[in-house]
């Protein structure tokens, strides 16, 4: 019987807490063992008062666009509030999700996208949207600060009405895992997965208070995992290199991307 690919290795998943489910079994089902590294506390935005609002207009755009799961989470639960929510929204609203989690939460809410991009990217959003920009009112829920404006700038270019509004903030938490932060002390860390450019800063962040200016010596010999470009590009600002990138840009793609990744040159024996 051929063994698991990740049989005894050790993967640290940056995933925000709530999130981390799904990650650890896809993980744990390739044989590996997971290290929580929540490098995301996902909270409300400063006000709710630009989402409400716009929510209250809600029948005035044509599409609501979501680029993670957290802005459907946080749309849904302003709307309940008010008595509503995604699946009896207005008719003339039709719904956009960027990547599979996205996608996901939207069908179990009940309520499926009526567009969801062939990769799981912002950029592939913009290149295949169904119809033309031009004229249309679009809402972009998205969290608060440090997400790219990609999507708004490229709509608004194509002369559509883009209104974004902050639907949550992604914080950094204030510490390492203690367990976590034992494997990469003892060199025991044969992985470290990242599933934004966020958890990239964040991490770097943590592990800059934990082990102070030699930081980047505990990452000798890990190879770090991206789940798309963009977080490879963060991985290679602030990390200075990034081993594999997933392919698609989604958990599974990530598993995949890091049994490559150990088996390369930052392979531990």
């Amino acid at each position: 019987m051929t063994s698991p690919p990740l049989q005894q290795r050790c993967v640290v998943v940056t995933r925000a807490a709530s999130q981390l489910g799904e990650a650890r079994r896809l993980f744990e089902a390739a044989g590996a063992r997971v290290l929580d590294l929540p490098a995301l506390v996902i909270g409300p935005p400063d006000s709710w008062g630009p989402l409400d609002d716009a929510l209250a207009e809600l029948e005035d755009f044509h599409w609501l666009v979501f680029s993670s799961a957290n802005g459907v989470e946080a749309v849904e639960a302003r709307l309940e509030r008010i008595g509503s929510n995604l699946a009896d929204r207005p008719r003339g609203v039709k719904i956009a999700a960027v990547g599979a989690s996205t996608a996901s939460r939207l069908e179990r809410l009940g309520t499926p996208a009526d567009f969801v991009p062939p990769a799981f990217v912002a950029d592939s959003l913009i290149e295949h949207f169904p119809v033309s920009g031009w004229g249309l009112r679009l809402l972009l829920p998205r969290v608060q600060s440090g997400g790219r404006t990609i999507l708004g700038d490229a709509f608004a270019a194509a002369g559509a009405r883009v209104v974004e509004v902050p639907a949550y903030e992604s914080r950094c938490p204030q510490e390492l895992p203690l367990a976590t932060a034992a494997a990469l002390r003892a060199g025991q860390v044969d992985a470290l997965t990242f599933s934004s450019g966020k958890t990239v800063q964040h991490t770097s962040a943590l592990l800059q208070h934990s082990f102070g200016d030699a930081w980047r010596e505990v990452l000798v010999g890990v190879a770090l995992i991206s789940i798309g470009p963009q977080t490879s590009a963060r991985c290679l600002e602030l990390l200075g290199r990034v081993d594999a990138e997933a392919d698609p840009h989604d958990l599974q793609g990530l598993v995949r991307a890091c049994v490559a990744g150990i088996s390369g040159p930052f392979r531990r024996a």
